[in-house]
């Protein structure tokens, strides 16, 4: 994972996880993706790293402090050469509120298969699923 400053072109999405659950946003424009759900987040500035976007992000979108982990799954191409990238991120403070989205909700994995997600989101389920399933409590054999 690298600090290196994203120049434009990185857009950073944060999978946060807590009592087994994931956290999806419910976005409200554009209208053509209104209503659907995806991981929260947004574009890195000029000059600031990855990591630091999502922190400004989720702060700015969610009321939250985290702190940003490991990537999650594969790069999304988005147009003008700009690529969509998740990154795991611990809650470190605040309850999640939706400031720019019209609702949140915390998800397990039989929820997040029957989510509406937006297309580029949908590139992380196997991954998502696989976080999931390694903080779901198992019964013992």
């Amino acid at each position: 994972m690298s600090d290196a400053p994203a120049r434009d072109r990185e857009v950073v999405a944060g999978a946060i996880f807590h009592g087994g659950r994931l956290l999806l946003a419910q976005r409200t424009r554009p209208p053509a993706l209104a209503g659907r759900w995806e991981l929260p987040g947004g574009k890195a500035e000029e000059f600031e790293s990855p990591q630091s976007a999502l922190v400004r992000e989720l702060r700015e979108e969610l009321a939250v402090e985290v702190r940003c982990g490991a990537r999650i799954g594969v790069d999304v191409p988005l147009s003008r050469g700009m690529v969509l990238r998740a990154y795991r991120a611990e809650l470190v403070s605040g309850e999640p509120v939706a400031l720019e989205h019209s609702q949140l909700r915390w998800v397990d994995a039989e929820e997040l298969l029957s989510m509406d997600l937006v297309d580029n989101d949908r590139a992380w389920i196997p991954e998502l699923l696989e976080e999931l399933s390694a903080l779901t409590p198992h019964e013992p054999s």
